[in-house]
């Protein structure tokens, strides 16, 4: 078998799709944090096959590629730190990008709606990766075999990425585990692009509504401004100390500061100063 392929435009499986992972999974599309859309995605597919993390990125050409979200089931707690490695690093090594620029360079007299409904999926085992020190950050320190990379071109240029790692205790994927991921591919796929969609929108309203609450309060540190943002985001105080490295406690007294600095008494009144029109 070649290591990568198209799926076929219908394959047929008898598998069951769990409604309650799948419900709480499009729950949090576009709306929840992209790790736990990428967690809720790892333990729907991990009810079927053995599984040790999951990524999921957007790419475009040989541009740098953004993170989406990554779940990890217990391993080293490091993905996030492996995932930058990737980013900063790796990521040009990575075989997938010679799969993608081998089907544009394939399809190019494809219409555009047609193109974006392939989907492509390809292997890479740790024993593929020659560069030393890619195969030592991404592989080896967290114990992993191999990967089956999902992609699909999206509007724009754009390639989504979703990636599904086997630790050394599962083994290669075998065939029924890859006609397990081909029959789930199509759900997960249209599930990753409907959530880029809603965070790509929710992020340029976002970033509207700071650059004009910036524009209003020029005072305010770009610290400030990434507190906003996690309150638009909705995070908890927990998990908003979390991202700024404080304690609960110390989380809170930054935002009240924040109130303070902006003169509202709340969360409330800074949505309503946010919806304000520039005067």
């Amino acid at each position: 078998m070649s290591n990568y392929w198209l799926l076929a435009p219908s394959p047929s499986h008898g598998l069951p799709l769990p409604l309650e992972d799948a419900t709480a999974l499009l729950e949090k599309l576009g709306r929840a944090s992209s790790h736990a859309v990428a967690e809720d995605l790892l333990h729907l597919l991990g009810r079927h096959v053995g599984l040790a993390q999951c990524t999921i990125f957007t790419l475009r050409g040989q541009g740098t590629p953004q993170l989406v979200g990554l779940g990890d089931r217990s391993r080293t707690h490091q993905l996030p730190l492996i995932s930058s490695d990737y980013v900063s690093r790796f990521y040009l090594l990575d075989g997938s990008q010679q799969v993608m620029q081998a089907e544009e360079n394939r399809h190019r007299r494809l219409d555009a709606t047609r193109h974006q409904q392939r989907i492509v999926l390809h292997r890479q085992r740790s024993s593929d990766v020659q560069h030393t020190e890619y195969r030592a950050v991404c592989y080896e320190q967290p114990q992993l075999l191999e990967r089956l990379s999902v992609l699909q071109p999206q509007e724009g240029g754009r390639w989504l990425s979703v990636n599904l790692y086997r630790g050394t205790e599962h083994g290669f994927f075998d065939a029924t585990a890859i006609a397990t991921v081909e029959a789930y591919a199509p759900f997960v796929m249209q599930a990753m692009r409907l959530h880029y969609a809603g965070q790509t929108l929710q992020d340029d309203l976002a970033g509207l509504v700071l650059t004009r609450l910036q524009q209003r309060c020029p005072a305010l540190t770009p610290r400030d401004l990434d507190v906003v943002r996690s309150v638009l985001q909705g995070l908890s105080t927990e998990a908003l100390a979390e991202r700024l490295g404080l304690t609960i406690e110390s989380a809170r007294t930054y935002l009240k500061r924040l109130y303070r600095k902006l003169g509202v008494a709340g969360q409330r009144e800074l949505f309503s100063l946010l919806l304000e029109p520039l005067a």
